[in-house]
């Protein structure tokens, strides 16, 4: 294990998120956020705004904290937009992208300023001046000026895309600014002023919906970013073995595990609330409670995984408490990850499907499969339907479900990241064989999609019954780190 003995030097400057000047060993020198450089954010925001005609503005709104009760807050969310096309994780700040003509894209920044007392209280700001300098804004201002600003800057152009939260897809009037900013939003910064400005607009002005061209780049991952899901997915599928390999007793302290495993392997954090369910609980799809005992004669059904650089991993694997599976789980358990090995070999350009058709296929297969077992001779097309109610994937990136506007008939491309989860949820109801009654079984993995073959990006977590078996006999013969400092090294 390596511990750091050398006296802490002072930072040049403080900033509300990690940056290779202050954070070296999160992020890495030249990039902005772990794994992606600052030159790949400014290439970002010029294909976005290569879409629109001279004189256009883009306008990207950052999340606010938000609060449980009272003071109590939770932890911060930036728009996923705004973090892909800036790196900026702060709240309370917008960016304008302004495109003067055909060759200059000037990017606009207005940000919370330095402030001792809100620093002492709230934590450390990036600040106005030091938005430029490390996140290559042409322009920055305080978020205090916003009104005066955005105003300036969209009188002199004739384009302004834009998007309300509740339709993200559709352009909508200016009062759709009113839903911009949450119940929070306090000064300048707040909604109030947000649909004042935007009323405000001449109406010869253009309003065009912004959202639909930041999901089509964001669809396809550049290399860096299935890097960083790669790292993500190692680390995340390594602590599944850990758990493995131990005997729980509760699903609280294996959903603990997994996420304190997420962390210390180099994740920020848990990448979404985990469903960690045991026995019957399973046939529940999003359970999140996760405060039931785990019984030795059942299985448990964790859907989980750690947040790199704002990157998801989501993994979903099914095992017996007992560390052995009975012949009723194995062969339930078999048919399921027949249907997930045949549903990942489809994922290449090559084989030109989509997502709604890689669904539909499973569903084939999973009726083939479960037709086999004995039990399940009179299935139907419903039955199965019922039994395996959930889609067979998803596409996943900064967000969980990310870019959920992006169509589901659309071929999948090269580098396009998606989840492949089938499953099966067997109730306690006499149309289906009593020995699977109970059982709830979903495997998933994080799949980039290739031309000629894929990437398993969660390869990992082991999901074949006799690696399972073998790691709760033997435990996990690959060394690990109690905690890793450095997620990429």
């Amino acid at each position: 294990m390596m511990y750091i003995n050398a006296p802490r030097e002072a930072p040049p400057f403080t900033a509300g998120q990690p940056l290779y000047e202050t954070r070296p060993h999160v992020v890495q020198a030249g990039n902005i956020t772990p794994g992606i450089s600052a030159l790949e954010y400014y290439e970002r925001r010029l294909r976005l705004m290569a879409n629109f005609p001279a004189r256009s503005v883009a306008v990207v709104a950052g999340n606010q904290v938000k609060y449980a009760s009272g003071s109590v807050f939770y932890q911060f969310q930036q728009n996923t937009d705004l973090f892909y096309l800036t790196g900026w994780n702060e709240p309370d700040s917008v960016a304008l992208l302004e495109k003067i003509n055909e060759q200059d894209v000037v990017l606009h920044m207005l940000v919370p300023p330095k402030d001792t007392f809100a620093e002492q209280w709230e934590g450390y700001r990036t600040g106005v001046e030091n938005v430029q300098e490390l996140f290559n804004a042409d322009e920055s201002a305080s978020i205090h000026e916003l009104p005066a600003y955005m105003r300036h800057v969209v009188e002199r152009n004739d384009y302004v895309y834009f998007d309300h939260v509740g339709e993200p897809r559709k352009a909508t009037p200016a009062s759709a600014f009113r839903g911009m900013f949450g119940n929070k939003a306090q000064g300048l910064a707040g909604a109030d002023t947000m649909h004042r400005i935007l009323a405000e607009m001449p109406v010869t002005k253009t309003h065009r919906a912004l959202k639909p061209h930041i999901e089509n780049m964001r669809a396809v991952k550049s290399d860096a970013e299935v890097a960083v899901m790669r790292a993500a997915g190692r680390i995340s599928g390594r602590a599944y073995n850990q758990a493995y390999a131990q005997r729980f007793k509760t699903e609280r302290v294996l959903n603990s595990f997994l996420q304190h495993r997420f962390i210390a392997g180099g994740c920020e954090k848990a990448a979404y609330i985990p469903v960690v369910a045991g026995g019957p609980n399973a046939l529940c799809i999003h359970y999140t409670i996760n405060n039931d005992v785990l019984r030795t004669d059942e299985m448990v059904l964790v859907d989980a995984g750690g947040a790199l650089g704002g990157y998801c991993a989501d993994i979903s694997r099914t095992w017996p408490n007992a560390g052995k599976f009975s012949e009723p789980q194995a062969e339930l358990y078999q048919a399921v990850l027949s249907v997930q090995k045949q549903c990942i070999a489809m994922c290449t350009t090559r084989e030109n499907v989509s997502l709604n058709q890689l669904h539909a296929a499973s569903m084939r297969l999973m009726s083939r499969e479960l037709l086999r077992l004995a039990g399940f001779e009179d299935l139907t097309e419903r039955s199965t339907q019922e039994l395996y109610p959930h889609s067979i994937g998803h596409n996943l990136g900064l967000d969980l479900h990310d870019i959920p506007g992006f169509g589901g008939s659309t071929k999948l491309q090269k580098n396009q990241v998606i989840t492949i989860e089938p499953g099966v949820y067997i109730p306690d109801d006499d149309r289906f064989p009593a020995r699977f009654r109970g059982i709830g079984i979903r495997i998933e993995d994080d799949i980039a999609v290739g031309e000629d073959t894929y990437t398993n990006l969660t390869v990992e977590a082991a999901k074949e019954i006799v690696d399972i078996e073998s790691i709760a006999e033997n435990g996990v013969t690959t060394p690990y780190e109690d905690e890793v400092v450095d997620a990429f090294s």
